[in-house]
């Protein structure tokens, strides 16, 4: 017997069967402007939910109203946030000032202006706030804590998202984490890396600080009406960090986050869209509920059928066809095939999600996306 989007989802992350492998690409900005160019803004919620009823997929709205914390989208007393954004020779500039009675931190971050597709751009930090160890000493003493009217803002939006997915999907918004995405944004990575070695007990307050915020700032996002909380775990791949420095500099701080948005009956998604073999046992450690892309090469280092293996009845898994290369390129049959021998590798036992290795991109022939989601479904089912 069929049943709707979100209980087939629901059903899939709590580790029962549903009655088919649910079917959800990554849909950000770039493929909603794509996909709808008379529009002037896009929205992550209600025009995907407008996309998922039309491609009849199930969806997985990842909104980023709450990705930035409260102490970026305003002032609080010793903590005078100004934004400037202005665009030049077809970049888009965000210059950022805190002012504290102490100094004056700077960030600046760049990105390709892109027009409509611009507000889900990830922008390169190319200043950052923190860029001398006492500039993290006058963060940590003057960091503001989530106040009354971000908490009530979260719970009212999250409703609202409840209110317009009804049966159709579940909400899964960004949240302010995890700690070394968020912390390489502030400082640059490579003295960031350096600070566990050359600054530790530096490096521990901030990572401590921020991750201690982090539980306190996602337990009021998972006490809201959404589904899951997103967590951002791309940068700290397996690319650059062996298993031994994530599980002594990077997993006591991420994994309080994931247990403490847990303990709200909330689901995680962990997104490492790149390389993470190494790390499979820090990610079962980590106990998230799902993570997602598993992505195989080029843009990763995983294998479906072995990360289905190890992780087991431990961890949900979502993709992970290429939409980078094959997606744009191959026929509709190609990507038939493709995708149903991937969902006969991820289907067995279910905890298993279809979709891409990252968001469907701009360019991506229609014919491709609805051969892709036509296999999906009727290969998915139990």
């Amino acid at each position: 017997m069929s049943i709707g989007s979100r209980e087939r989802l629901l059903l899939t992350l709590s580790g029962r069967l549903p009655d088919r492998v649910p079917v959800s690409p990554f849909v950000q900005d770039e493929y909603l402007s794509y996909y709808y160019p008379q529009k002037s803004s896009v929205d992550r919620v209600y025009d995907t939910l407008e996309l998922a009823q039309s491609l009849d997929f199930d969806l997985i709205a990842k909104p980023k109203n709450f990705v930035f914390p409260h102490f970026l989208r305003k002032s609080f007393p010793n903590w005078l946030l100004e934004e400037d954004r202005y665009t030049r020779d077809g970049k888009v500039y965000v210059r950022r000032t805190i002012e504290t009675p102490k100094k004056t931190l700077t960030q600046v971050q760049v990105g390709p202006d892109v027009g409509v597709a611009g507000s889900g751009t990830h922008l390169s930090t190319h200043e950052y706030f923190l860029k001398t160890h006492e500039d993290i000493e006058i963060f940590l003493e003057f960091l503001p804590a989530i106040d009354a009217e971000s908490i009530a803002e979260m719970r009212t939006v999250a409703a609202q998202w409840r209110q317009a997915l009804g049966e159709h999907g579940v909400a899964a918004p960004w949240g302010w984490c995890g700690v070394y995405n968020m912390a390489s944004e502030y400082r640059n990575i490579e003295a960031l890396m350096m600070d566990a070695f050359d600054a530790p007990e530096l490096y521990q307050a901030l990572m401590g600080t921020l991750s201690a915020q982090m539980v306190i700032y996602n337990t009021h996002l998972a006490q809201t009406e959404v589904e899951c909380v997103g967590v951002s775990g791309n940068i700290a791949n397996s690319a650059l960090f062996g298993s031994d420095f994530f599980a002594q500099h990077i997993e006591p701080f991420e994994k309080p986050i994931i247990d403490a948005i847990h303990a709200q009956d909330t689901f995680t998604i962990y997104h490492n869209c790149g390389c993470a073999k190494n790390l499979y046992p820090n990610y079962r450690r980590m106990a998230f509920t799902l993570w997602e892309t598993v992505s195989e090469a080029p843009a990763g280092d995983n294998d479906l059928r072995d990360a289905k293996a190890y992780f087991g009845e431990s961890m949900c898994l979502l993709g992970n066809l290429d939409q980078i290369h094959f997606l744009k390129t191959a026929t509709p049959d190609e990507v038939a095939q493709k995708t149903r021998a991937l969902v006969e590798i991820g289907k067995p036992g279910g905890r298993y999600i279809f979709s891409c290795s990252d968001f469907l991109e701009k360019g991506t022939p229609l014919a491709n996306v609805k051969a892709m989601l036509k296999a999906a479904r009727e290969t998915g089912q139990y």
